[in-house]
């Protein structure tokens, strides 16, 4: 993680926060689409799509090796994932499930 030299004006969680509620004042994935091109460089994005990726062959079980035989995904970024999936703060986890039950309901919707 990059640290600057010099202090910045406001203190690094209430800048965090600030991102945190931006994301989330955001009302669609059309919204957060356009504001994560904004923020992020193409090889950024490239970055947090690819660790996405990963994490539903991650829940399945599925092997390193064939996860990234299936996505491209480098050996390394599976494992990064898999350890904050096990052991991080839940995040991956917590956008993982409502992102199932969305599936979900979308799909009892459509049947």
């Amino acid at each position: 993680m990059k640290r600057r030299s010099l202090d910045p004006e406001s203190p690094p969680g209430s800048a965090e926060q600030s991102l945190c509620e931006a994301l989330l004042s955001l009302r669609n994935s059309e919204e957060m689409g356009a504001f994560l091109s904004d923020l992020c460089t193409p090889a950024e994005l490239e970055v947090l799509v690819d660790r996405w990726r990963v994490v539903p062959y991650l829940l399945e079980g599925v092997p390193y090796r064939e996860i990234h035989e299936r996505t491209a995904v480098s050996i390394t970024t599976i494992g990064r994932v898999a350890r904050y999936l096990n052991q991080g703060s839940g995040g991956y986890l917590a956008a993982a499930a409502r992102a199932a039950r969305k599936q979900a309901h979308l799909a009892r919707r459509k049947a």
